[in-house]
């Protein structure tokens, strides 16, 4: 028994410092230097709007303290060096005090920071607007331990707590620092912590050997739980051995065919109530996990006024110190997801503006979801509204937050527990195979969620996308897009007699369309010859907003009308990177070359007037069916949820993928 709970405080959030092979995350744990941050007017107009990149790089001195990669002596401990400062007013290390307030009866926390050495120990506070007050300090010597009691009172709308270390005549060395709450937890949620992987088993054991690395955060872990749908087994990979007997029995590996993320990851859901636990905690394959998040996450479900989802945030996992988002709503009326407010800046960088310098940083986020490669989701919940519909992938994650929303339970973007993943930048799952989930399940859970009639904006705005795919020459995209829309009249009951057949089917129809059929080198292609691309090689601008639809309808006509460049069949008209793969630049050519999001290789884009005119008039058609049958469908797939999404629906479905296997 700790200190801690003899005096009848409880660890809330331990201060943590980068592993010895992640220094490139140090700004996210540790900044040094003035504890000061941006000074704001009481009129000041940044406090409320985001501020410019060069406008940042005005504020922050690129020649400033850095901190010492060589003084992180452990996870806990580090040294100040004589004469310096360090803050732990950073992502990971200051206390979220905005969200306790909100979310749980947690109203006073101490602060608890073991030294030893000659220096001072600060604390702070922000507001939501991201001013900055000094709240308390201390002088230390020697071995000392300070304790500074908090109040949560203040912080209603955003804010939260930290502390600053200098040291003074000789360097400071901070042992250990924790953020305690008074009163104990009757009993410590039990989870089963669930990683979903298809053929990434590199990946996935690397996480499995952090934890491995790691016990201590996996007290409360009832099971660790790997469901693999891969070719690529985790358990053939070298090492995997000696990561399962240093996990002993809270290991178990679940093989199953492939029914995508929201199969993985309902399988999860299934297993955590039935073993018993009180949570599950979603996890994606290909992530570096920050251990310390999984307490973090308990400690703060377990404290809850009320039975809450409580996800992790996103950084990028090749470029450590930037968060995705801050946390994602769903617009309702474009059933897209978007930034909870104005202010949010997608893809923050810390080391370019730390946390006391960003002031929309300091505004408590609420959100409608979060991304389902971290998240903690309470079994009661899914006792009441069911596991993940079966989508394979996409919009799994925002369908549950939003049915969970409805149900009274909330979500929580919680800051302090995170992973990194691939950015979104380096993908682009809007074209290709992925393009039919994104579309079926899209307009699935508009069907169900829509406050609006006709959904809004959705139909309107898919009738758009199928225009730009289809004068941008990506015919498979435009092909799995028009299933999708033929699927919805399938009605809900078909999603799990397809969860595992889909996938093939589509990928069935690459042969069927050179835009779709992949080359690693672009020397595998005809070289253009000179002058042959559109317009001379002038730049090719987005048309105006006033000018879009006339330009659209332009453009559909004469991609209808005018016969492709004869010698384009034989020979592309250019190349683009993928960066430059607009539609508004596609739309001009006859056939071109294109690279992929990865970098991995190119397909070949021809135009064919044949395939505009038949998927045009296909795709219009069966929006229009859906216009007209709204309001049924609507009716039939909400009164479907209950029996799609319940445990013995998903168990029939988890039986038949174990025979198919066999």
């Amino acid at each position: 028994m700790s200190n801690a709970d003899l005096e009848g405080w409880n660890t809330l959030q331990r201060v943590i410092l980068p592993s010895a092979d992640q220094m490139d995350t140090a700004p996210l744990y540790v900044d040094a230097g003035s504890a000061s941050g941006i000074r704001l007017r009481e009129n000041d107009e940044l406090a409320r709007s985001p501020k410019l990149l060069e406008d940042k790089l005005q504020m922050i001195s690129s020649g400033g303290p850095q901190a010492h990669f060589e003084d992180f002596l452990t996870r806990r401990s580090v040294r100040v060096r004589v004469g310096e400062q360090l803050s732990f007013g950073t992502y990971f290390n200051a206390f979220p005090a905005s969200y306790w307030r909100r979310w749980t009866s947690v109203r006073d926390i101490r602060l608890k920071v073991e030294t030893s050495g000659t220096g001072t120990v600060t604390v702070y506070k922000s507001n939501a607007r991201g001013s900055l007050q000094r709240v308390d300090g201390k002088h230390v010597e020697g071995s000392s331990t300070s304790v500074f009691d908090l109040s949560l009172k203040p912080f209603g709308d955003g804010g939260w707590y930290w502390f600053d270390l200098a040291s003074s005549s000789s360097e400071l060395v901070l042992e250990s620092a924790e953020w305690q709450g008074a009163g104990e937890v009757a009993r410590p949620g039990q989870v089963t912590l669930q990683i979903t992987t298809m053929n990434k088993p590199d990946f996935c054991l690397n996480n499995a050997r952090i934890l491995a690395e790691n016990r201590d955060v996996l007290q409360n872990v009832k099971e660790i739980l790997i469901v693999d749908q891969g070719t690529q087994k985790v358990q053939d990979q070298e090492g995997f051995a000696e990561v399962r007997d240093a996990l002993g029995s809270q290991l178990r590996v679940i093989n199953q065919a492939n029914l995508g993320g929201s199969g993985g990851f309902a399988r999860g859901m299934y297993e955590a109530v039935d073993n018993g636990s009180d949570y599950v905690l979603l996890l994606d394959d290909d992530i570096v996990v920050e251990p310390e998040s999984i307490v973090r996450l308990l400690a703060f479900a377990d404290r809850c006024r009320k039975p809450t989802i409580v996800g992790g945030h996103m950084f990028d996992l090749y470029s450590r110190s930037v968060l995705h988002t801050f946390g994602e709503v769903v617009d309702p009326f474009r059933f897209v997801p978007a930034a909870p407010h104005a202010d949010m800046e997608v893809r923050h960088d810390f080391s370019v503006g730390n946390l006391r310098q960003t002031a929309w940083l300091h505004r408590r986020v609420d959100v409608d979801y979060n991304g389902w490669w971290m998240c903690l989701i309470p079994t009661q919940v899914i006792k009441e509204i069911g596991l993940s519909l079966p989508f394979f992938i996409k919009w799994d994650d925002a369908e549950y937050g939003l049915r969970a929303r409805e149900a009274g339970f909330a979500t929580v973007s919680f800051p302090g527990a995170a992973v990194w993943h691939v950015s979104w930048l380096d993908k682009d799952d809007l074209v290709g195979w992925q393009a039919y989930f994104h579309e079926r399940n899209r307009l699935i859970t508009t069907l169900i969620h829509s406050p609006y009639k006709k959904g809004g904006r959705l139909l309107r705005e898919s009738v758009q996308a199928d225009v730009k795919h289809l004068v941008s020459m990506q015919y498979f995209t435009q092909h799995g897009r028009i299933e999708a829309l033929r699927d919805i009249f399938k009605g809900p009951q078909d999603l799990h007699k397809v969860l595992g057949t889909k996938l093939p089917e589509i990928n069935a129809l690459k042969s069927q369309y050179t835009d779709a059929q992949l080359k690693e080198d672009v020397d595998d292609f005809p070289a253009p010859k000179i002058g042959r691309g559109p317009l001379g090689g002038a730049p090719i601008g987005m048309p105006s907003k006033k000018d879009l639809v006339p330009w659209a309808i332009k453009t559909v006509a004469r991609q209808l009308v005018k016969a492709p460049d004869p010698e384009s069949a034989a020979t592309p008209q250019g190349f683009l990177a993928h960066r430059d793969n607009r539609w508004f630049r596609l739309a001009h050519y006859d056939s071109v070359v294109v690279s992929n999001a990865e970098g991995t290789g190119a397909s070949w884009y021809r135009r064919d007037p044949k395939k505009l005119k038949s998927m045009l008039t296909e795709a219009t058609a069966l929006h229009a069916r859906i216009y007209r049958e709204w309001d049924r469908l609507a009716d039939q797939y909400r009164n479907a949820v209950a029996d799609v999404t319940s445990i013995e629906s998903w168990k029939k479905t988890f039986e038949a993928g174990a025979e198919d296997m066999k």
